[in-house]
């Protein structure tokens, strides 16, 4: 809500009462490198949110948020995230020319997490459920 202050605790701090959620468009991701995709995706999990990306990473670049992920994993700052990614019912319905030159549709649901948070993480083929903890 604009203009609404959050809460603080006695040392002027904002408290955390709650779960946040990126939910990021294929339109803001569009216009983006892949290093500031992965980039944009680690800032949002380091600092404790759901990541959900209307349109997924492509496997290259999938390939290398795990990868700058394991980089920056400390024991006592960040654990790593988790990560699932649900095929929407038109990702199949690839173009011709696609499926000929072996390219792989980003029409899918990616959901990213702090690893630390994530209590469990199911996905069957109609449905992804996680239970987050607060910290």
């Amino acid at each position: 809500m604009p203009g609404a202050t959050p809460d603080v605790d006695e040392n002027g701090d904002p408290v955390d009462n709650g779960v946040r959620i990126d939910m990021i468009s294929g339109a803001r991701m569009e216009g983006l490198t892949s290093m500031e995709k992965i980039r944009l995706i680690l800032d949002g999990v380091r600092d404790g949110n759901i990541v959900i990306l209307e349109e997924g990473l492509s496997p290259d670049e999938e390939s290398k948020l795990i990868e700058v992920t394991m980089t920056e994993i400390s024991p006592d700052d960040f654990t790593g995230i988790e990560i699932e990614t649900y095929p929407k019912p038109d990702a199949n319905s690839q173009s011709f020319l696609d499926k000929l030159m072996g390219r792989e549709s980003t029409q899918k649901l990616t959901v990213i997490g702090p690893a630390n948070r994530i209590e469990t993480l199911h996905k069957d083929e109609n449905l992804i459920s996680t239970l987050v903890s607060r910290k």
